[in-house]
């Protein structure tokens, strides 16, 4: 089957399974927005690349089927609660959560959310079950670091580099590495395939994130399925932003900081922001770096043997999205 179809087929069954997980109805306050969560519609990259990383190893799909579920869900809770700390209103194209409903009631969503990634996560083989658990719970742990961090880093003046590329690391890249960390478990690698698969999902996870900075600049509010933006509004210090704090002078600094304090964004400041990132070349260097990442990831799987072409294709892929 080419990659195309097969990542449709999965996204297929990774969509039947999540909708026909909430079959409860009473109380509706937590159960109809659980449903409307799942319901979504998403890359889900992030179980594929978990399905992608077992079957590199010689596992199949029904060894880590429910993992894979497992990992969408958590990262599906992680998106309610991100959107309540950012105040986002739009997700996806739809209203998010607490937008819908309130925030006291995305926030029992969330928890329901993470009881169910459990409890798809525990029908696992028995065998790895100690092992995968122990990852995704520590996972859980770093992903709410790295957010801790994102949210701090918005009332401070400079962030450096190391300081962004660490909370990306907790933020994003955790759990891409989680995934395939646990696939490869599922797909009974060696070792030396596991650390390789996991560092593979890690420098994915990072280009992701840098990727997803720039989309928030470059992309336009219908392929975004948001308004575009919405970070610097947020005082979020991404990956352009930093560089160009570096690079601006006083006078584009001010505007900066002036836009920072604005409830919505134009689409004369995004022209304006594109024209200053140009100047300096933030744009380049960002997708350059973005491809930097990408390279380094496709260079762990030459440590894992020679059924690596799903693999390689979902980061070309991800390198290539527009979303």
């Amino acid at each position: 089957m080419e990659f195309g179809d097969y990542y449709r087929s999965l996204q297929k069954k990774i969509d039947d399974k999540l909708i026909s997980l909430v079959r409860e109805k009473y109380p509706p306050n937590l159960y109809n927005p659980m449903k409307y969560a799942l319901s979504q519609i998403g890359k889900r990259i992030r179980p594929i690349l978990l399905i992608f990383s077992c079957e590199a190893l010689g596992g199949s799909l029904r060894d880590c089927f429910d993992a894979a579920v497992a990992i969408e869900i958590l990262h599906n809770f992680t998106l309610v609660h991100d959107d309540i700390m950012d105040d986002d209103q739009i997700r996806r194209g739809s209203k998010t959560i607490h937008a819908k409903w309130d925030k006291n009631v995305a926030l029992l969503c969330g928890d329901g959310l993470i009881a169910l990634a459990y409890s798809s996560l525990l029908k696992s083989n028995e065998k790895c079950i100690k092992r995968i658990t122990s990852i995704f719970s520590n996972g859980i742990v770093n992903v709410c670091e790295g957010q801790s961090l994102d949210k701090d880093f918005e009332v401070m003046k400079d962030v450096g580099m190391d300081e962004y590329i660490y909370m990306i690391k907790m933020k994003t890249g955790v759990l891409m590495s989680i995934s395939s960390e646990i696939g490869a478990i599922l797909g009974g690698g060696s070792e030396k395939q596991i650390s390789a698969l996991r560092l593979y999902g890690m420098n994915v996870g990072i280009a992701f994130q840098i990727q997803d900075d720039l989309l928030d600049i470059i992309s336009d509010q219908k392929t975004l399925g948001k308004q575009p933006g919405s970070d610097l509004v947020q005082g979020k210090k991404t990956y352009p932003f930093i560089l160009l704090n570096q690079k601006a002078d006083k006078k584009e600094k001010d505007y900066l900081k002036k836009m920072a304090k604005k409830v919505e964004i134009k689409k004369d400041d995004i022209f304006f922001i594109k024209e200053i990132l140009n100047k300096y070349g933030i744009i380049d260097y960002t997708k350059k770096e973005v491809n930097k990442r990408i390279k380094k990831a496709a260079s762990y799987l030459k440590n894992i043997g020679n059924n690596t072409e799903n693999l390689l294709r979902l980061t070309e892929m991800i390198e290539e999205r527009k979303y």
